[in-house]
């Protein structure tokens, strides 16, 4: 079975001299109403754009199907003047919100004014998404091959990380490289949840505490055909008064108890070909204290990467319709290092690896249709994490599959 999944990742990947994913390649087109405010060539001062996205999943282990309305967005954008813009955008998750049933969320997913210092660099003060990976910034369903977002940008860097603050953007004069640095709201560590990262810990700008801090930063480069990235994250994650952190035996303060962030990536473009590899690691210092805190079962350490290739069959320059065959495979651990005992317990669930093979087909720029199986694999369940053990529930299975049908669209 190994040998045969193996394969088929290497047909998918090596099958004919280029790869590429559907719309990263042109990131500086203009695909949206948003990037057309976003560049100040709108010819219009209030702009409706927004994008959206549906699938169904087969879990075949569990033999159990699922059909949901992932998300719809609505895109409000006015330019008030040449150098000032307003953005924002709503976000329904799942389709329905339904008072304390858990089936759909509303948010906000971004809502900030922009200002344009010159013709190369930009503010943003608001609620807004910091440069961190590269789904954050491109997660429109036609920016990225598979039903699913990547697991490692969902989990070891949260998918549309957005929190409220201010950050600088600019380009150099002379070399082809774009910088950001931001300063924004910390995370809440009574949040964090066992095998889910930092996920949980973010505010999405909804009563964020701000007693602490953090301030990301980024840098791109430019070389013909590739995009090279690193970006950083650091920010404490009790907003705590200092009475309130002492009495649980942690670090108040802008950056107290803090968590840190590092991501590396690069992105490959030319003609039909693309690839991505992106590797990012989370440490957090004082997971333990944290844990006895909040009776968690958090990691001090959690990682994960990437690699992607596919190939466009209709590629192109004068041809806007595009059919891409891609394979990515992910690898991750959520809890690649635990304080020690009893302040964490091991899960070996969360070390797991994912092969996604599939297709994305788009008739035109803003549509897409997407098909893929994603093959996983996980260590083994630890039995002092099992509540309720087998033959009471089925006996844990390392190996699943999952069989994913979706659709997208921006406009």
């Amino acid at each position: 079975m190994k040998n045969w999944l193996f394969a088929i990742f290497i047909l998918c990947l090596c099958s004919k001299q280029g790869i590429a994913q559907n719309r990263t390649n042109a990131q500086n087109l203009i695909f949206t109403n948003e990037d057309s405010l976003h560049q100040g060539i709108s010819k219009q001062k209030t702009i409706i754009s927004g994008y959206g996205s549906a699938f169904y999943q087969r879990d075949m282990v569990m033999e159990q199907s699922k059909a949901t309305l992932e998300r719809a967005v609505l895109f409000v954008g006015h330019q008030f003047n040449a150098k000032i813009s307003f953005f924002s955008e709503m976000e329904i998750e799942n389709a329905l919100v339904v008072g304390a049933d858990e089936k759909g969320e509303i948010g906000m997913e971004q809502a900030f004014l922009k200002f344009n210092l010159n013709s190369k660099q930009y503010l943003v003060a608001g609620l807004f998404i910091p440069r961190i990976g590269i789904l954050n910034e491109n997660h429109l369903p036609v920016n990225f091959n598979g039903v699913e977002r990547p697991i490692v940008e969902t989990f070891i860097i949260p998918a549309t990380w957005r929190e409220l603050g201010v950050a600088f953007y600019g380009k150099s004069d002379r070399l082809p490289i774009l910088y950001s640095i931001g300063l924004m709201n910390g995370l809440n560590s009574a949040a964090f949840e066992h095998g889910t990262g930092i996920k949980d810990g973010r505010a999405e700008g909804s009563n964020a505490w701000a007693n602490n801090l953090a301030i990301s930063a980024s840098v791109q480069y430019n070389l013909n055909d590739f995009r090279f990235q690193v970006s950083g994250y650091a920010g404490g994650t009790v907003g705590l008064s200092k009475r309130g952190a002492d009495s649980l035996k942690l670090n108040s303060g802008a950056l107290g108890t803090p968590v840190y962030l590092a991501e590396a990536n690069m992105q490959y473009n030319h003609g039909a070909i693309s690839g991505k590899l992106l590797f990012a690691n989370v440490y957090y210092p004082d997971a333990g204290k944290v844990n006895v805190a909040y009776a968690k079962n958090l990691a001090k350490n959690v990682y994960g990467g990437y690699a992607e290739l596919g190939y466009n069959w209709l590629y192109s320059k004068q041809k806007n319709s595009s059919l891409v065959s891609f394979a990515r495979f992910e690898y991750l651990d959520l809890n690649a290092s635990i304080p020690p005992a009893p302040k964490g317990i091991y899960d070996g669930t969360l070390k797991q690896h994912h092969l996604i093979v599939g297709f994305s087909y788009l008739p035109i720029p803003n549509v897409v249709v997407k098909a893929d199986v994603r093959f996983l694999h996980t260590g083994p369940q630890n039995p002092a994490l099992v509540i309720n053990p087998p033959p009471n529930a089925l006996p844990y299975k390392t190996n699943n599959s999952f069989i994913n049908l979706g659709i997208g669209y921006s406009f």
